[in-house]
């Protein structure tokens, strides 16, 4: 599971074997080496921005901190558990839905068109894989590392992801209704043009992804650290409390009836040529928002 405690320690040990010292390691990330102490600790977590950059520096994937087995290390230990080429086989998925995928490596697999993809994937580290125009509503997703995979037009409706990570993925034009995702890390990913009506993020890092032309209606982040988003468009009945914005903007965005709470470093948060019906604008105003760049409609 992601938490506190397991990512530490898991710093620590690819740290040690890089041969850093808490303070070298902190020089080479721009921060204090209180905070890499804090982390290694479990007092408290890095951003999903700066994990990243860890991996980058450590020699890791970000697979590593969730505490799955790398894929290239999986596929030598376990061979037997490297799968077909899915273009091999589409036929018994389509007569076997259930087939139980979990705690699998699938890298470079071509699931797209399929239906019956929506249960049994927990726990699998998936790399490189398209599931393109494919019926995965409901789906389930535990302790995952989702990596440069394709969803684009696929139906992930009442979908719940946790404690996972989604890494430069691409979700274009994809149904997200009602889905859920928990204490999970999803950054660089493209979500142009998808539809998160009713979907609610939930104690985890949202940071670099793209969200041009996305439904949000009904949609909640709580306790979220929000980082390098735009937010465009028209946003209605959303819910943001208790988050953590840097390098937020929302620009040309209508926002009607959205609850703003308890939010962090909404002083930094742009709002650029965009209007406000009169109860978000209370609320931002309560936050203390820079109200500059809002107009009261």
């Amino acid at each position: 599971m992601l938490n506190a405690k397991d990512i530490g320690a898991r710093i620590t040990e690819a740290r040690r074997k890089k041969t850093f010292s808490q303070a070298g390691l902190a020089q080479q990330i721009s921060i204090s080496p209180q905070a890499v102490g804090k982390w290694e600790r479990g007092e408290s977590l890095p951003d999903i921005i700066t994990l990243a950059r860890l991996a980058e520096i450590l020699g890791v994937d970000l697979t590593y901190f969730s505490g799955n087995t790398q894929p290239a290390e999986a596929e030598r230990n376990n061979p037997d558990e490297v799968p077909e080429k899915a273009e091999q086989r589409a036929d018994k998925n389509q007569t076997r839905p259930g087939w139980d995928m979990s705690a699998l490596c699938l890298t470079d697999s071509d699931f797209s068109g399929l239906n019956n993809l929506h249960k049994k994937l927990s726990s699998s580290n998936m790399q490189r894989c398209q599931f393109v125009g494919s019926e995965m509503s409901g789906l389930i997703l535990r302790n995952n590392h989702v990596n440069q995979c394709d969803f684009s037009q696929s139906d992930l409706s009442n979908s719940r992801i946790d404690h996972s990570m989604l890494h430069k993925n691409t979700f274009l034009n994809c149904s997200l209704r009602n889905a859920e995702i928990t204490k999970s890390y999803t950054e660089g990913c493209d979500f142009s043009g998808s539809d998160f009506s009713e979907a609610q993020f939930k104690s985890g890092g949202f940071g670099k992804n793209t969200m041009e032309n996305v439904k949000l209606n009904g949609t909640g982040f709580i306790e979220m650290a929000i980082q390098d988003i735009v937010f465009s468009g028209t946003l209605e009945d959303c819910r943001f409390e208790n988050c953590a914005f840097q390098r937020v903007s929302f620009q040309n965005a209508e926002i009607l009836n959205t609850f703003f709470k308890n939010n962090r470093k909404i002083k930094q948060v742009k709002l650029i040529n965009c209007r406000a019906d009169r109860l978000t604008y209370a609320f931002l105003k309560n936050n203390r928002a820079d109200m500059s760049g809002i107009i009261l409609i």
